[in-house]
């Protein structure tokens, strides 16, 4: 007599769903210290800082626009947009002019502006093209559907802005 003989299939390991460990808000912020330290220091070359170079870009992009509305085009509140203007307008790269009425203000990029802003477009192409190199371009690519796609997600909780704008 014969002893049957049974093959058993492995059994599928368990699967376990690990909570994230951490917090999110401190990765992320060191993640963005990391990025922006890199953009920054190339913006340096030009004598901008990366918020001006985006507000530079912004104005020649939308404007002639009213301060309002371009700070809700960069999603910051009101006062921060007006403290990261002046010193655009100081340095002569932007104006503000009367608008429509006598309250209403528009912001307009000036030559000099235009040809700062280009400038600092060069040094802007070469760090992210560097983080590009670094991380490598599918990461990036990555990167900026993952931040799309929590930002989507995000867009319905409520809006408690406090003021940590660029």
């Amino acid at each position: 007599m014969q002893a049957e003989h049974t093959t058993l299939e492995p059994a599928e390991p368990p699967v376990f769903t690990a909570l994230p460990q951490g917090c999110t808000n401190f990765k992320l912020r060191q993640l963005m210290r990391r990025v922006a330290n890199h953009y920054d220091a190339e913006m340096a070359k030009c004598g901008l800082k990366t918020t001006q170079y985006s507000l530079l870009s912004h104005v020649l992009t939308l404007g002639p626009i009213r301060p309002g509305d371009l700070a809700v085009a960069m999603k910051m509140d009101a006062s921060t947009l007006t403290r990261n203007l002046r010193p655009l307008v100081d340095a002569g790269w932007v104006t503000l002019e009367a608008g429509a009425d006598a309250r209403s203000r528009l912001a307009h990029i000036t030559d000099a502006g235009r040809d700062k802003r280009a400038e600092a477009k060069l040094h802007w192409k070469a760090a992210q093209l560097a983080l590009n190199e670094t991380l490598g371009a599918e990461r990036v690519q990555a990167l900026h559907a993952l931040v799309d796609e929590s930002m989507d997600l995000l867009a319905a909780l409520p809006a408690q802005e406090v003021g940590h704008d660029e």
